[in-house]
């Protein structure tokens, strides 16, 4: 038992045996704290459950949590790949206690798991209790035998957990591996407690206090177990190592990153590649929990960790992309554990591939700027914190790269003014929405979820319904009765769909058995399943327990119906027409219009679409019957259903398949929404606009039915107009118009024709031949109306012309003015188009130009100084 998969197997199974429900991981994007931007910790999925908010599903649990540290109060990034034991990504073996077993079950688990399971040797460990804590230590005296030199008493916030300043704490215990004698490093609460020698393997906090504002502490009428073990550090521990990257996972990694990138994990080598290998785990699991790089919120911290990986692979000689190459590596260590990778291949490589593409290009441009900021900066100086922020914004490039650049440089970075910087953007732009939100707002929803239970939903059968009226509020707080204004009510059985899935809620009115009357603008799912009517009550009183009629707006309910299930089958012919890559990243389906997010590399072709419109509108015609099927998550993965990345389901989910028998079936996804019964009903699907969203995501919007009907014939009207403002037949608009434009061509090659001609003395009064100064031929004029890209082919002309002299025309456009000045070769030993250009363009109010000793331009913003720009030259050639 040494490998990672069956050591976390071994601890599940040994919980599971033990009365635990095994849950599978929740994912990293956290589902009930917003404060949060990553699950930090194992304990984070259960903790309304701690708090009291919800009941949870069983008195016992156990899990393998993913977990990325790489924000925030817990940031473990840049010590990564230098430390043995520092990670982003790592996973958290927990067992919990909700109110059942206490600090005696916990402590003799713990100990049969590492002594018995795991066949630690005794004499390798020790404990720390709570230095209060003396039924901890009595307790560990009693399982483990242990004397009081082996079991530490720390008085510090160390060994006692808090969830926050209020709210539910209590005393911690941890078990210590000691590595021997030969590794530095002493006990835990000694001086050298730093060392690597004794390595904390688990924690176990005992939840039995409320810490109140004052200061004071009350019991916890349920008590509670909260335990994490690292599954890094216990392999580590098992397998006979010292630091985690040897451990047989990353060992597995690295050796496909050796073959990759053609070089050996070793000397200074050997940290790029474990940086590399941590980095590959967070950015795939990240993906697979549908973050996508960005430059805010979770996305910039996506970005910064792919980029310090993608610059790890630069040091080791990458120049195109090759981090996206390691995924089937990863999948194959870690996907049976969780095939969520599995699912997410394509996205995970598109991602990574997308990514590091554009790192490669921008990396170039950081460096030149990079060389520029640092040109007058000499060793021991320190870049602006701006500059640096503006390489990381802008560039790409992370604080650290910057730094390691810097360090050779024997330079270093103003990190205070980076995080100023930083810090100035977050507030500037706080899209990523990680407030806490209405907290109270929030408790409410729980505490009625526990008084009165989930709602029934009827809505899939029905669009009316009756119902009992059992929670109100208004104004923030829980009411007993309400009068007309503004309210979220609850029903114990309703018809309106809450919003999910990007499925609008529904609209449309309640009525009282007493004649009052509720119109609903909103439907929101609270507490998770918590059906909330939003909207106005505008006439009558109501009182909780009345009952009452719930009426959908059907008409409303079925153009979302249609346009919800267009989004499936349109989903299937993307990945058709684009390929498998393509993955849902968000939608929001309205009555009147829906929009799709999907991942893809690049904007689609007009054939594209149209392939896409085609797709979509063949299956509407085979009027396909709707099938739903309500099976677990696992056995409709595992029947060939679609789940969407990053998404929690439940004990039992919704298949739906559009079409009958495998062999027909041409969309088959997981969707709690309502649908229609056969394809046909959705009438007709136009593609309406194509659009990026950010890097590596498009979106699409489209309509159905008859807003579909109504967009076309807004397009057929355009046509309709032209052919009237043309003067010809419908059918002749198109050919029409491409007439239109070749003449517009032709005459535009006229014109250009007509000023180059003038500009070299044809097509009027001649002007005069070249001017001759200090021997040296000039020919200098004004092109009236003549563009940058038009000089250059008036002075090349004009240099054949002369044989050997110089050359300058200022093109005068718009109030703008552009310059161009030429050096037959014969001339470019003794002068310079480039200091001749810029004499020009000072004169014309710009900054000077560039180009080569024969040919360079510039521009200017004042026009109505051509003639002191030809002067300027003049004055350069006479010296």
């Amino acid at each position: 038992m040494t490998g990672v998969n069956e050591i976390r197997e071994t601890f599940l199974s040994f919980f599971e045996k033990r009365g635990h429900l095994r849950q599978a991981s929740a994912p990293l994007i956290p589902q009930n704290d917003p404060t949060l931007l990553f699950v930090n910790a194992g304990m984070v999925p259960f903790k309304n459950i701690f708090t009291g908010a919800e009941t949870p599903p069983g008195p016992r649990a156990t899990t393998s949590q993913k977990c990325v540290r790489a924000g925030g109060k817990h940031n473990d990034l840049d010590n990564v790949g230098y430390t043995a034991r520092h990670h982003t990504f790592f996973e958290m073996l927990g067992n919990f206690s909700f109110g059942d077993y206490f600090k005696e079950d916990a402590i003799a688990f713990g100990w049969e798991l590492c002594t018995k399971e795991f066949a630690l040797d005794p004499k390798k460990l020790l404990v720390t209790v709570y230095a209060e804590d003396d039924e901890a230590a009595a307790i560990w005296k009693k399982v483990a035998g242990f004397d009081d030199s082996k079991i530490i008493r720390i008085g510090t916030s160390d060994n006692f957990w808090s969830m926050g300043d209020t709210g539910p704490c209590g005393p911690c215990s941890e078990i210590f591996y000691d590595h021997g004698e030969s590794v530095p490093g002493g006990p835990p609460g000694s001086p050298d407690e730093d060392g690597d020698r004794f390595i904390e393997i688990w924690n176990l906090v005992f939840m039995q206090f409320d810490q109140q504002a004052d200061g004071t502490r009350k019991n916890l009428p349920k008590p509670s177990i909260d335990t994490g073990m690292g599954l890094e550090r216990i392999s580590a521990v098992l397998q006979g190592l010292h630091n985690n990257y040897d451990i047989d996972l990353f060992r597995n990694l690295i050796a496909a990153e050796e073959d990759l990138y053609g070089s050996k994990a070793a000397g200074d080598q050997l940290a790029s590649f474990r940086v590399i290998a941590d980095h590959l785990r967070t950015s795939a699991f990240l993906i697979a929990d549908g973050v996508l790089p960005s430059n805010e919120g979770r996305g910039y911290v996506l970005r910064r960790i792919m980029r310090r990986a993608m610059r790890h692979g630069h040091l080791l000689g990458a120049r195109a992309p090759l981090m996206y190459k390691l995924a089937p590596a990863l999948i194959s260590e870690m996907g049976a554990a969780y095939p969520e990778l599995g699912r997410a291949k394509a996205a995970i490589e598109s991602a990574l591939e997308q990514e590091e593409a554009r790192f490669q290009r921008t990396l170039g441009n950081g460096l030149s700027l990079l060389d520029k900021e640092t040109a007058n900066m000499k060793a021991g100086d320190a870049l602006p914190g701006d500059v640096a922020f503006k390489l990381s914004d802008t560039y790409g490039f992370p604080l650290d790269l910057t730094q390691d650049i810097l360090r050779g440089r024997d330079m270093g970075v103003d990190v205070a003014g980076f995080e100023a910087a930083l810090e100035q953007q977050r507030q500037d732009s706080r899209a990523a929405g990680f407030s806490s939100g209405d907290q109270a707002a929030e408790d409410i929803w729980f505490r009625v979820r526990d008084d009165a239970g989930a709602t029934k939903f009827t809505g899939y059968d029905s669009t009316d319904g009756k119902g009992k009226l059992v929670a109100i509020a208004a104004g923030g707080a829980r009411v007993d009765t309400l009068s007309p204004g503004a309210a979220e009510i609850v029903f114990d059985t309703t018809p309106f769909y809450a919003e999910s899935g990007g499925q609008a809620g529904d609209h449309g009115e309640i009525v009282f058995a007493n004649g009052a009357r509720f119109i609903v603008r909103d439907v929101q799912k609270r507490a998770a399943d918590l059906h909330v009517h939003i909207g106005e009550l505008v006439s009558g009183e109501v009182k909780l327990g009345e009952s009452a009629d719930l009426r959908v707006d059907a008409e409303r309910r079925r153009a979302i119906m249609a346009n919800h299930s267009a989004t499936h089958i349109m989903h299937a012919a993307l990945r058709k027409v684009l390929g498998e890559h393509v993955t849902q990243k968000g939608s929001l389906v309205e009555a009147d219009r829906f929009r799709f997010d999907f991942s893809h590399n690049g904007p689609m072709s007009q054939a594209e679409i149209e392939a896409v419109e085609d797709e979509v509108n063949a299956q509407i015609r085979e009027n396909m019957p709707t099938g739903i099927q309500v099976t677990s998550p696992d056995k409709a993965i595992e029947a060939g259903a679609l789940a969407l990345f990053g998404e929690k389901y439940g004990d039992e989910v919704r298949v739906l398949s559009m079409g009958t028998g495998d062999a027909r079936r041409y969309s088959v996804e997981l969707c709690g929404g309502t649908h229609v019964e056969r394809s046909g009903d959705i009438g007709l699907f136009v593609i309406t606009s194509e659009s990026g969203v950010s890097a590596g995501v498009r979106r699409v919007e489209a309509a159905t039915g008859a807003e579909a009907v109504a967009f076309l014939k807004g397009r057929a009207q355009i046509a309709v107009d032209l052919s009237e403002s043309l003067k010809v037949p419908l059918k002749d608009v198109p050919r029409r118009v491409a007439a239109l434009g070749d003449e517009r061509k032709a005459l535009e090659k006229e014109l250009a024709e007509a000023k180059r001609k003038l500009a070299m003395g044809g097509g009027g009064a001649a002007p005069a031949g070249p001017e001759e100064i200090n021997g040296v031929k000039l020919m200098a004029r004004i092109a009236e109306g003549v563009g940058g890209k038009e000089l250059r082919t008036l002075v090349d002309e004009a240099k054949a012309q002369i044989g050997s002299g110089i050359v300058v025309f200022v093109g005068v456009a718009d109030g703008k003015a552009g310059v161009a000045v030429g050096v037959t070769k014969d001339l470019t030993d003794t002068y310079s188009a480039v200091d001749l250009v810029k004499a020009a363009s000072e004169a014309l109010g710009g900054k000077g130009g560039g180009g080569r000793p024969d040919m360079a331009q510039a521009g200017g913003p004042d026009a109505d100084k051509a003639d002191e720009a030809l002067a300027a030259v003049r004055a350069a050639l006479a010296g």
